[in-house]
């Protein structure tokens, strides 16, 4: 009922339009159409990006949400920056032709082009960004999902455009950083991961039969169906790493898939503390012996001898 209605009512209006702006009528009428036909084509292309930055995602999903692989986080890119590009692309194009419908956009082209030559030198950072943002893209950095260290910024890439490069921190904050400003980037979730996990033990423990259990310990978690997923070799006990003022500590490193070193670190460190306990190995904490030496005042009898006695073999 309404679509019939302004089949009735549009022409009329149209007319009413053009006799205002005193033109012809017909004319406005064609113009009419040709715009409406310029937005109905951009609205449909914008679709089809949309439709087609899924179907990428989609053919690199693998269908485990656990982690994400190199493939899924190119992808995830990927779509991102299709879309970000693909609309601004759009847009641009739907404008040039509407302007174009009503007036000549050749000489609006040129002037165009010499203002953009002279905003160029005034926005010579925003080039940067973009130039930085394409070459970033072009050798794979990095992508989304990866957990990153940009600008003493640390967190996870949570989108990616040719302009900036936004990361969200382990606290919530997100950063958002111009592309044109990262000299430099770790990633920490590129390739393969390692966990690092080390054990003090105390000074009177068998430091070799303690690495045998910690040996023992990791072989165990490396059968472990659920935790083998996340692995990418067998755990190593590297051996000694440092003799403290008050423990040895023994390194542990294990290979993981990226992203997982934290998780696994986690429960290593978790069977490690109780597979000591059970092993009567004692897990130091910071200890230090303190001897004073009190001169007996005179007529004080008994006061250094108290003072001594409660002084020595102290803890901190």
């Amino acid at each position: 009922m309404l679509l019939h209605t302004l089949s009735f009512a549009l022409p009329g209006l149209l007319r009413r339009l053009a006799e205002m702006l005193e033109i012809d009528a017909g004319l406005l009428l064609r113009r009419s159409l040709r715009l409406v036909a310029i937005w109905l084509v951009a609205w449909l292309v914008v679709k089809g990006v949309n439709l087609l930055a899924r179907r990428i995602v989609k053919a690199v999903d693998d269908g485990d949400d656990r982690y994400m692989t190199l493939k899924e986080k190119r992808g995830y890119t990927l779509a991102q920056l299709f879309k970000s590009v693909g609309l601004f692309v759009v847009l641009t194009f739907a404008l040039i032709l509407s302007l174009g419908v009503f007036v000549n956009v050749t000489p609006l082209l040129a002037g165009a082009g010499v203002l953009g030559l002279a905003v160029s030198f005034g926005a010579q950072s925003l080039v940067k960004d973009f130039f930085a943002g394409f070459f970033i893209l072009l050798e794979d950095q990095f992508s989304v999902g990866d957990v990153v260290d940009i600008e003493n910024r640390s967190g996870v890439v949570e989108r990616m455009t040719l302009r900036l490069t936004q990361v969200r921190s382990l606290d919530g904050t997100l950063h958002s950083i111009p592309n044109g400003t990262i000299t430099a980037v770790s990633n920490r979730t590129r390739g393969w991961s390692r966990a690092v996990v080390e054990v003090a033990v105390a000074y009177g423990t068998d430091v070799d039969r303690a690495m045998d259990v910690l040996r023992d310990e990791v072989g165990s978690f490396a059968q472990d169906e659920e935790w083998a997923l996340m692995l990418d070799g067998p755990p190593e006990v590297w051996g000694v790493e440092a003799l403290g003022d008050s423990a040895v500590t023994i390194r542990t490193v294990t290979r993981t898939r990226p992203g997982q070193q934290w998780a696994v670190g986690r429960e290593l460190r978790r069977r490690f503390k109780n597979r000591l306990d059970r092993e009567g190995i004692e897990i130091p904490f910071p200890q230090r012996s303190v001897h004073v030496r009190v001169d007996q005042a005179p007529g004080l009898p008994g006061v250094a001898d108290a003072a001594a006695r409660a002084a020595v073999g102290g803890t901190e």
